[in-house]
């Protein structure tokens, strides 16, 4: 009896000690599925943040692009070599407008002061004192002052004709280079449409060569042909401006030079007269 009794306590004994063990190899492995866990977890987390991150970058909408950046995409798209031509149509007559400008602005002067010059010169030192003055003035205006000037002593009526024929003369040197501005006018949109025909026969090309209609096929074509009308169409609106600019200078200019012509005769008139 007393032996069975041992021998159950040594079975009670083992069978607790087993069971602890268990528990212990029971908690190391949850312990460590928790850490795998949190390793995938914490692994997992950069990964979500960056596609999240990413997603939000993607759906932020672009920056717009500037004036410049449009521009150059379009002048490449209708073809460097074909666009070139129509910009350098622009370049030209925006050159001569420019110059023209120029011109003319240094060609305005006060026409009343310099009448009032004259006459004043007229009654203080006579014709020579006169030339003197218009000598050491700009402009066609006093260009002309001096062709009738120098023909005082031929008569009134020589004096009439040195102002009118000189008159004319000056009047060709301000509409020089004008009629270049009005050939860029019209040859801009001439290539523009030249370069529509053209992309048409280049899309026309492309069906045949694919042998289906499909946009995809023609689009190119037809982008080069609307391009390049656009941009002739454009460079001819942006030189008639200053052409429109540059005629209503010149008609202004030719005007006052009239105006004054006949204000200097009388002027002279009188003093023949004295």
């Amino acid at each position: 009896m007393k032996n069975f009794i041992a021998f159950l306590s040594i079975l009670a004994l083992v069978t607790f000690g087993l069971s602890n063990v268990n528990a212990q190899d029971d908690a190391v492995e949850g312990e460590s599925v928790d850490s795998t866990e949190v390793a995938q977890d914490t692994t997992a987390a950069p990964q979500e943040e960056a596609v999240q991150i990413a997603d939000v970058v993607a759906d932020e909408p672009e920056a717009p692009k500037s004036f410049h950046q449009v521009l150059k995409e379009k002048f490449i798209e209708g073809g460097p070599g074909f666009m070139g031509i129509v910009l350098l149509t622009l370049i030209f007559g925006l050159a001569i407008s420019i110059e023209r400008i120029i011109y003319l602005s240094m060609a305005s002067v006060n026409t009343k002061k310099i009448l009032s010059g004259v006459e004043s010169a007229l009654e203080s030192g006579g014709i020579d004192q006169a030339k003197e003055v218009v000598r050491n003035t700009r402009g066609p205006v006093a260009s002309i002052f001096s062709e009738g000037l120098n023909r005082f002593d031929d008569g009134m009526a020589e004096v009439e004709k040195a102002i009118v024929s000189y008159g004319s003369v000056v009047t060709g040197r301000l509409e020089s280079g004008v009629s270049w501005i009005s050939l860029f006018i019209a040859l801009a949109p001439m290539l523009g449409f030249m370069g529509t025909v053209i992309g048409m026969i280049q899309a026309f090309d492309d069906i045949a060569a694919a042998g289906d209609i499909s946009p995809t096929v023609v689009a190119d074509g037809i982008k080069v042909a609307l391009l390049t009308t656009v941009f002739g169409l454009i460079v001819a609106i942006i030189l008639q401006i200053f052409y429109n600019y540059i005629i209503s200078k010149i008609e202004s200019l030719v005007n006052d030079m009239e105006d004054s012509s006949i204000a200097f005769i009388d002027i002279l008139s009188s003093y023949n007269k004295k």
